[in-house]
């Protein structure tokens, strides 16, 4: 029987171009409780704490604002975890990004790529590679 191997997300998988000597990235802190948050979610930064999440359409804490795309995965399911994301000045292909549960139709997607093309230096989503 063959062995199968599976990998999992990289970062080459939607990033396609940042700013040169790391000024896209960014470290910062994913909440205790956001489970295991993959390569390339689009993350929000929650206004009380400044921790970040997943974003989702139905938060009310800041975390509804697209705040930069998650570059490594990271496991914060029982404790907070230091994560890079890319902030700002960059490329990214809208197909390999990933989001909150509830993003699940176009046009909440579409409204989240536009939220980061407003960041200042905007985040590009772009399609295809």
């Amino acid at each position: 029987m063959a062995t199968v191997l599976t990998e999992g997300r990289y970062a080459h998988d939607w990033l396609k171009r940042e700013a040169d000597s790391l000024f896209s990235r960014e470290e910062v802190t994913v909440i205790s409780g956001a489970g295991v948050v993959k390569s390339g979610t689009v993350v929000g930064k929650i206004t009380a704490s400044g921790k970040y999440t997943p974003v989702t359409v139905a938060a009310t804490d800041g975390s509804e604002n697209p705040a930069g795309v998650l570059l490594w995965t990271v496991d914060a399911t029982s404790a907070d975890a230091t994560a890079v994301i890319i902030a700002r000045d960059a490329i990214v292909v809208h197909q390999g990004l990933l989001y909150g549960a509830d993003v699940d139709t176009a046009p909440e997607r579409a409204a989240i790529h536009t939220a980061l093309g407003a960041l200042n230096p905007p985040i590009l989503v772009r399609e295809g590679a």
